[in-house]
């Protein structure tokens, strides 16, 4: 990693260096916070959690080869030199910010209340037909998972498309200062982290502090459809690019869109098919995934591809690669079978969609929800707004778990949904296994908290055997 000496990074996170003066000069070769994860010439930094304090395995990490550890505290006798800081978490920031200043890769910023990862993956998968992309791995997206990220960068790298989630005023600005995006993407605004951010024009500002270290010669990419970003004008003099769908839930501003799409087809659980157009042709496009939902993180990769100088055609190409990850719309096919484990996380329009999703498919549909969280005040009223929606959209029978999933298991008794309540995760799971048979589709969905993942594994374990 150039530049990143050991005496540069002590500067850089105002911290202390302590050890052989003539290894000050050392270049470390990697960044970790996971002990596990360290490997010979790495920094270790020891993060403070609520279970488990890093600083106790310190001594591991140079027994596997550490070039250097950070510490908050003096270490008697260490085996190599450290940088003592007073936060750990804040020297990891301050040092991917250095970093990051010693990069000329361009990095694609990604925010919004949904579609995140499943837009961060279109748009790795499109920027891959040009480039050597380095991209956000499972949830690190916040004040620790981005700054890691950033550290991932090596030489090879070409671009970096980056996910950027928060839950508070100012985090953002904090995550934007490391990052520093060349490109900003914003997917919507929505119904999240209502707890701290109150209401969609709080999670609009929140979400906006991304702009504060755009480039100045950087780009913006916003989601015309949404009635909250299509407000956003200018920024620092940098005109925003929008894409819009035409897919009946929005009326078309007078923007000046790059991109649209029309002509949605949906093929159910094998994708959908569309008109996408560009300013010069209209192209048809197959997205592999399933969800109309999706066809929204086409046209942003579409528009980031382009600024990004990539044809039309390796555009097309990259969205018909683009794949789902666990906990995202993936579709596990377990005998005869079909789980769609989307259980990363939730909020009212994401579990809506997913809704829509298993809508589409064959045979007895299962929805398996749980709760979500920061959703503020109504939190109740959105539970039971989704239970209806669960019904409306023809779930045959609704099993879910978690104390606001009691007002979804209200709202979709409404309906002729049946409908299978637990207070208990594993009673949830063990009558679940017992219960699905050949032909059946199972959706299973919560926010991450709920821990949903453990019945995926369940059901795997259970019909893979």
């Amino acid at each position: 990693m150039e530049q990143m000496t050991l005496e540069n990074i002590a500067k850089a996170c105002g911290g202390t260096y302590v050890g052989d003066d003539a290894q000050r000069g050392s270049e470390i070769t990697g960044a970790v916070i996971d002990s596990r994860q360290v490997e010979p010439g790495y920094l270790y930094i020891p993060i403070r959690g609520e279970r488990v304090d890093g600083h106790r395995f310190i001594p591991d990490v140079f027994e596997k080869g550490a070039l250097a550890v950070l510490s908050e505290e003096p270490l008697e006798n260490p085996a190599g030199p450290y940088i003592q800081v007073a936060s750990s978490e804040q020297a990891l920031k301050d040092i991917a910010e250095f970093y990051r200043s010693t990069l000329s890769i361009k990095i694609i910023g990604i925010t919004g209340s949904v579609g995140k990862t499943s837009t961060k993956e279109m748009i790795s998968a499109v920027l891959s037909q040009k480039y050597n992309v380095l991209k956000t791995e499972g949830n690190f997206n916040n004040e620790i998972g981005l700054p890691l990220t950033i550290l991932r960068i090596r030489r090879e790298h070409e671009v970096a498309v980056v996910e950027m989630g928060i839950s508070e005023f100012g985090e953002m600005h904090r995550i934007a200062k490391v990052a520093k995006p060349d490109i900003c993407v914003m997917t919507n605004i929505g119904q999240c982290h209502l707890e701290n951010l109150i209401d969609r024009d709080g999670v609009l500002r929140a979400k906006s502090e991304i702009f504060d270290f755009l480039k100045t010669d950087g780009h913006i990419v916003l989601n015309g459809n949404d009635d909250k970003l299509i407000t956003v004008q200018e920024v620092k003099g940098v005109k925003p690019v929008f894409y819009y769908v035409e897919d009946g839930t929005a009326k078309k501003a007078d923007l000046p869109y790059e991109i649209t799409a029309d002509a949605i087809e949906n093929k159910g659980l094998r994708g959908l098919n569309a008109n996408l157009h560009f300013p010069e042709e209209v192209c048809q496009i197959h997205e592999p995934i399933p969800g109309v939902h999706n066809v929204y993180n086409a046209c942003a990769a579409a528009c980031v591809g382009r600024i990004m100088g990539l044809t039309n055609e390796e555009i097309c190409q990259g969205i018909a690669h683009a794949k789902t990850i666990a906990g995202r719309t993936n579709l596990i096919t377990l005998g005869e079978v079909l789980v769609i484990d989307d259980c990363y996380n939730a909020n009212p329009v994401s579990m809506k969609a997913s809704l829509d999703v298993l809508a589409q498919a064959d045979g007895r549909k299962i929805a398996v929800l749980g709760d979500m969280g920061e959703l503020g005040e109504n939190e109740r009223e959105m539970h039971y707004d989704v239970g209806k929606y669960a019904a409306n959209t023809g779930a045959d029978i609704l099993f879910c778990c978690g104390t606001l999933s009691e007002e979804l298991a209200k709202g979709a008794q409404r309906g002729h949904t049946k409908v299978m309540y637990f207070a208990d995760r594993e009673k949830l799971t063990q009558t679940l296994i017992n219960f699905v048979e050949a032909g059946d589709t199972v959706l299973v969905k919560a926010s991450h908290f709920m821990e949903f993942p453990k019945i995926v594994k369940a059901l795997e374990e259970a019909l893979e055997a």
